[in-house]
């Protein structure tokens, strides 16, 4: 007796930040690549079926079908993240002739909501339930 069929795996690629075409909000999105292999006792063999490629937004949920082609050219644009083994990023001083670039992180780290006060400032806070 032969057990035979087909096996789907979705493989993510990159995540990216781009416009979203369904709900318009900048979001990551994730390129994901779907490959359909024959399995044989349940051990994927062979590709059956030429892979495709999707996009997702994270925000709204929308997807969508990219060729091949523009799934690498967004996989060059910025999607891939540097590889083991591979050069790495320098995190040190800017060489000569680099602009600065802008402060990463929450740009309202350390502000305090409009009409509040930080504690140990001002006068404590009135208890309603208190005479």
């Amino acid at each position: 007796m032969l057990i035979f069929g087909t096996s789907t795996k979705m493989l993510q690629l990159a995540m990216l930040n781009l416009l979203c075409n369904f709900c318009g909000n900048p979001a990551a999105h994730s390129l994901r690549k779907r490959v359909t292999k024959f399995s044989l006792f349940f051990i994927p063999l062979f590709p059956i079926a030429p892979a495709k490629h999707y996009l997702q937004c994270t925000f709204c949920g929308g997807a969508s079908e990219v060729t091949k082609e523009n799934a690498e050219q967004l996989l060059a644009q910025g999607g891939g993240g540097p590889q083991p083994g591979g050069p790495q990023p320098d995190h040190g001083a800017p060489q000569p002739g680099q602009g600065q670039l802008p402060p990463q992180g929450n740009p309202y780290a350390g502000q305090q909501p409009q009409g509040q006060t930080p504690q140990g400032f001002g006068p404590p806070p009135q208890n309603p339930y208190q005479s």
